[in-house]
Formats: C-alpha cells, structure tokens, sequence
C-alpha cells in the first residue's frame, strides 16, 4: 500500500506537468488583432503596473517597518491617532489613482459601445447548441444565413482518438468578415441566454432573448480567430465554439457570392425529386450534427431527459407527429424547435433518416415538398 501511494505521489506532479505543456503557458491577456483590443490590453497593462507599483511600496514600507521598527530594538509605535494629514494622504491618493484609471477606462468603453459608422451588419443568434449568423443586406435577396455548428468528431470527445490541436474549437461553417471594415453585431438568442466571445477580437456580448444587443469590431489582420460560448447554457454548453475568418475585402465578395450561390441551390434542391439513399445519406450527416449530442450517434439516447430514437415505438409511429416534434419542439422537455434551424431539406432527410436508421426500418421516407406543405399549414 505504501508502494503504491509513494508511485501516486510521484506521478501527480509528472501529470501536472504534462498538462501545463499541452496546454502551453500564457500568464497575460491576448493583445488581440483589433484597434479596441490594444486599447483593452493597454489599459489592462496600466492598471497592472499601477497595481505593482503600490504593492512593491506598500509591502516595502511594511517590512521596511517591521525590521526597523522592531520590539526588540526596544521600538515604541508613534501614535497617529486622528492625524489630518495621514487621513488626507491614504484617502486622496487612492483616489487619485482610480480617477486616473477610472478616466482612461470611460474612453476606451465609449469606444467599445460606439457602433455608429458600420459598413455591414451581421446578426448574431444563439441556440441550444450552436451559432446562427445572418448577412444583413437592404435586399432580402442577398442576405446570406446560415448555422455554425461545432465540428469536433465524436470520438475525439469519446477519447476514443487523439485530440487535435483545436479541440472542441472547431466549425463546420465559420463567420467570415473582410479585414479594414467596421463590422456591427446584433446578438439574441432563440432559447436562454448565451454570450458570444471572441478574445483576439475583443468582442464579448451576452446574448438575450427577447433583446438585441450590439458590438461592433475592425479586424486588422487576415487570420482565424476563435472564441465560445462563456455563459452556461445548458448540457452542451461546452460544445459552442466561435471561429471567424477574417480574409481581404476581395476575397470576403468572393465568398459572399458563393454563399449566395449556395442560398439559390438550396431554394432549387427543395423542389427536386430526392431518392431514399440521398435522403438517408442526408439526414446522416444532419443528425450527427445537430441530434447526436443529445441522442447519441447510435440512437441510443440518454434517459430519462433524452429518450432513445432506436427502436422507439413514437419514431415508428405517425410520421406527422415525428415531423412535428422535429419542426415545433415539445414543451416542457429539452427538445429544442428547429423549424428555423433547419431547412426543408434537412428536415425532411433528418426525419427520413431515424425513421430507418439503427433497425427502425420503417421504409417511408420524407420529402422537402412534403416538409414546406406542412410549414404551411401551420
């Protein structure tokens, strides 16, 4: 028994260690990419140093004291009591140095709030769990929209394989802005409140439902900066990370015309006839997307609060009822809506999908015709 505590004692310290390598020493704040972010670090340095700078005289002046002043060099305390300029000293110099700091901090928060003058406006909203961006343009026609969904694999999560460098920091679909350009954000939240934190940005904004708040940003440098979710929004709060891609001007109207592109092909897939292996190949991907971390992979579930789809009898049941829990949600449990999170398509395949998956074999299957009906009549 010694044996074995002496060998747990040694490797404590080694996995320690490990860890602090892996994770990589950082003992100061980001200094960021953006013109906000520097005043942030700045002020952050001066108040630092400030704060140095009175520790190093306080705790000097108090050991200074206790060795000079000590009892056995037969010290006798002076006595200050209701002393004018003792009071004045340790009340106006405190508050001198927190006037000047307090003054440097309004200027860089008025500038933190100031969102007047954005050349674009991308509408930030959180869900249970992922990320909701929308282009907003004066025609509707191009605005671009479109769901940021966490794309580390499962069995990285499981421990099933080695983790990658970004672990649970990356996306299948990250926010893309042009460098150079006022960017103003408008976050809410669908659900409960989220709060959307980008450290290289200097951008950290709850999101609220039912209120619209703003930030705005200006990225200097081209790069991939990442952030998460740093409100506890349930279960999976840990799995909603934030990448943005921050590229040129040209290469943003390069990509926002793709993304337009794609917005017609989904309107035109829609209306195109769908066979049951592309539905189900579909609605595979969507499901590990979108269900998986609550239903698990293999439709196993986690009762009580997330009950299996494998073999469910309520799966294999009426399909408008599956179709209606999918699109509206059920009040009273964990099961989001996702009729603004998915779209015809994807709901049609997901539905098709766990009606046939994992042995429920029910054989229907689901169209996005069938899916924009059923919007419809709602």
């Amino acid at each position: 028994m010694q044996r074995k505590l002496l060998r747990g004692s040694l490797a404590l310290p080694a996995l320690l260690i490990g860890s602090w390598a892996q994770a990589g020493w950082q003992l100061n704040m980001p200094r960021g990419v953006t013109d906000i972010s520097h005043q942030v670090y700045d002020l952050h340095m001066l108040t630092l140093w400030v704060c140095v700078v009175i520790g190093v005289l306080v705790f000097g002046v108090m050991f200074y004291s206790m060795y000079k002043h000590r009892k056995s060099k037969g010290a006798v305390s002076a006595d200050f009591h209701e002393s004018t300029k003792v009071e004045l000293a340790w009340t106006l110099i405190p508050a001198a140095v927190i006037f000047g700091i307090g003054v440097k901090a309004t200027y860089v928060l008025a500038d933190m709030y100031n969102v007047d003058d954005a050349e674009m406006t991308v509408e930030v909203v959180g869900y249970q769990w992922r990320w909701r961006y929308r282009y907003l343009s004066d025609d509707p026609d191009t605005e671009v929209t479109f769901f940021s969904n966490m794309a580390t694999d499962w069995d990285e999560i499981n421990n099933l394989v080695d983790k990658n460098p970004n672990y649970l920091l990356d996306v299948d679909e990250p926010m893309v802005l042009p460098t150079g350009t006022k960017v103003r954000f408008i976050l809410t939240s669908a659900d409960v409140i989220h709060s959307w934190w980008v450290p290289a940005l200097a951008v950290k904004k709850d999101a609220v439902p039912g209120i619209a708040n703003e930030a705005w940003t200006i990225i200097n440098e081209p790069g991939t900066y990442r952030g998460q979710c740093t409100e506890l929004c349930g279960k999976d709060h840990g799995f909603m990370p934030v990448v943005v891609e921050a590229v040129t001007p040209e290469e943003f109207d390069a990509w926002l015309a793709v993304k337009q592109d794609e917005a017609r092909q989904m309107a035109e897939l829609t209306g195109r006839d769908w066979s049951m292996a592309e539905l189900m190949e579909r609605g595979q991907s969507v499901y590990n997307t979108s269900c998986a971390s609550c239903h698990q992979v293999d439709g196993s579930g986690n009762a009580p609060t997330f009950p299996a789809l494998r073999g469910s009898d309520y799966v294999r049941g009426d399909i408008d009822d599956v179709i209606d829990i999918i699109l509206n949600g059920k009040r009273g449990s964990m099961m989001p809506a996702f009729r603004d999170q998915l779209s015809e398509v994807d709901t049609a395949a997901v539905t098709t999908y766990i009606r046939n998956a994992w042995g429920n074999n029910v054989g229907d299957m689901v169209t996005p015709v069938d899916i924009l009906d059923i919007k419809a009549g709602q």
